[in-house]
Parts: structure tokens; sequence; C-alpha cells
């Protein structure tokens, strides 16, 4: 037997959420550190959702994930300060500037020796993020170089597809999606529950396309990249996003039991957001919209012991 309860704490503030107990150690647990996509967003509009470009927090029990590491990075830093832990791993979708830019600022991490950053990027045909990374964290474009920073960078090199296997036998699978020089999609599967990361993705035809329908298959929650409204997204074919409408289509055909969009337009204020999940939720009613600091547990499977 399992429950589809979701849960999330009192600073989260999501009128359709409640607090109904603790994170307990077995939990899938993801918090949201940046949403927004292509440039951050600020100013009056931008309250409820949040300005940060994209940065998750994935925990499978007490195991961190980073998933990106745009502006969201330094608030994930400094929320967490001491506590995170001396190993992190960062998952990149892609090393696209809205994706990548918060790297040099993950305080405390990157100011403690003692620290080891290790990056994974699958879709620079095998190659790692660094020397990309080296180019853009270099003068003129930025002041210092990484390795001038006292924590540890290891970069990693992977083709998407391939499942990642890391040194404490905790496996992620990943997947090519469509984006303008390709991106990565990622399933995490922890205590009987999976979570899905299929940001930076352009839509096909047909939808959904076959090999993203089996890797999202059965899954608890997909977040997904809604960046464009149906109305917008003709005039930006080919740049490599999709609509909340598109993802309700994939959870319906793969059986999935929530959608989060992410990835939001820069444009799209507090306002408007409210209006898309209403739409959205009429639709699919478990679905909803990311918000900055937004905290999402899955709860670890019960399993009721069969009588002998």
């Amino acid at each position: 037997m399992r429950s589809r309860t979701f849960f999330c704490d009192e600073a989260d503030h999501h009128p359709r959420m409640t607090q109904e107990g603790l994170t307990a150690p077995g939990d899938l647990t993801l918090r949201f550190w940046g949403v927004r996509g292509s440039i951050c967003a600020s100013g009056p509009n931008f309250v409820e959702f949040g300005g940060h470009t994209p940065c998750v927090e994935i925990r499978c029990g007490e195991r961190l994930f980073v998933i990106d590491a745009g502006t969201g990075l330094n608030a994930l830093g400094a929320h967490h300060g001491a506590d995170l832990p001396q190993r992190i791993d960062l998952l990149f979708s892609h090393l696209h500037l809205d994706h990548v830019t918060g790297l040099a600022f993950l305080k405390p991490a990157v100011l403690d020796k003692n620290r080891e950053i290790h990056t994974y990027c699958g879709n620079l045909d095998g190659q790692s993020a660094e020397e990309p990374l080296n180019r853009l964290f270099s003068p003129p474009l930025f002041p210092i170089t990484l390795d001038a920073l006292p924590a540890r960078f290891v970069h990693h090199g992977f083709r998407a597809g391939e499942t990642l296997t890391f040194p404490d036998g905790m496996e992620v699978d990943t997947l090519p999606l469509q984006h303008p020089q390709g991106a990565t999609g990622y399933r995490f599967r922890h205590a009987g529950r999976t979570a899905c990361y299929i940001s930076d993705i352009e839509h096909s035809e047909p939808w959904p396309e076959r090999n993203l329908l089996h890797f999202v298959e059965g899954a608890d929650l997909i977040l997904y990249d809604g960046m464009f409204t149906e109305g917008e997204y003709p005039s930006c074919r080919g740049w490599g996003h999709s609509t909340w409408e598109k993802g309700v289509e994939l959870c319906r055909a793969a059986k999935v039991g929530r959608l989060g969009i992410i990835h939001l337009y820069p444009q799209h204020g507090d306002a408007m957001l409210r209006d898309m999940e209403q739409a959205m939720q009429a639709a699919m009613p478990t679905a909803f919209i990311c918000r900055e600091r937004q905290k999402i547990v899955l709860p670890a499977e019960v399993r009721v012991p069969e009588l002998a």
C-alpha cells in the first residue's frame, strides 16, 4: 500500500498544500531554489513564484543531489550553510548561462578547502563541463578562475541515456532531451518513490516522444519545462522549451501522479502564473507551478507485511 500525500513546510505558503508532518529519513524530498528560465526576474510582480534561475535540491533520505547551478544555488548555500555535505554532487541539465552562473557563489562550500564539488554533464558527447566552465569563470568574464577558490572541483562527463552510479551505490537514470546543444533529464528513485526532472525540452511531433514516455512512466512527480503559453510558443519554436499543456499530456499518457512546472518565463508575473495554474489544475488537479523555496515531500512507500 502506498500513500500519495504531499507535504510542504510552513515556509512554503503554498495555498494547496498543508503541513501534516515532518520529513522522515527515508523520504524523497525536493526543494526549489530557482525556477525561472533565461534571466532572473525581480520586482513586486515576482514575489510569490520567485526570480532566481534554475536550481533544485533533491534528497533521497539524507543523500543530497543538486540539479543546475543557476542563481538559486547561492540561496541553497545560504540556507544550509555549514550543514552542506563535504561532497556535493551537482548535476547539470546543460551549460547554458542561466543554469551555471551561480556555480562560484555556492557559499560556504566554495570557501572551504575540505569540500569537493563534483559536477556531472551529459550533453557534451561524454566530455565533462570542465573546459567550458573554465572559459566562463576566468578573466575578462569573471575576476578569478574556479581553481582559485578553496574548494576542489571535480568534473565528470557522461552521455545522456546512461545511468549514473555514485561511490555510495546511489543510481540516477538519465535521458537526452531535445534542446539546442542538447540537455539531460534525470530520474530519481528512492524508497518506492520516483521524481523526474525534465527541463529545457522542446516537445516533439507526435507527442509524447516514446523514449521520454518510457523514462517518466509511473513517476510520482515530474518537474517539466512550461516556459511558454500556447500563444507564445509558435513565435519561439526551436528555442528548446515547452508549455504546461504538453506537460499535462505527458503525465496523462505516462500515468504520472503530479506535475510541477519549472523554467518560468521571466516576464510572467505572479498574477499571470496564478491564472495559468488555475487553468492547468482544471485539466490536471494535481498539477502546480513551482515556487521558490517550496518543499515537496514524497513519503517513503509503506508496505504492509503479508500475513502468514
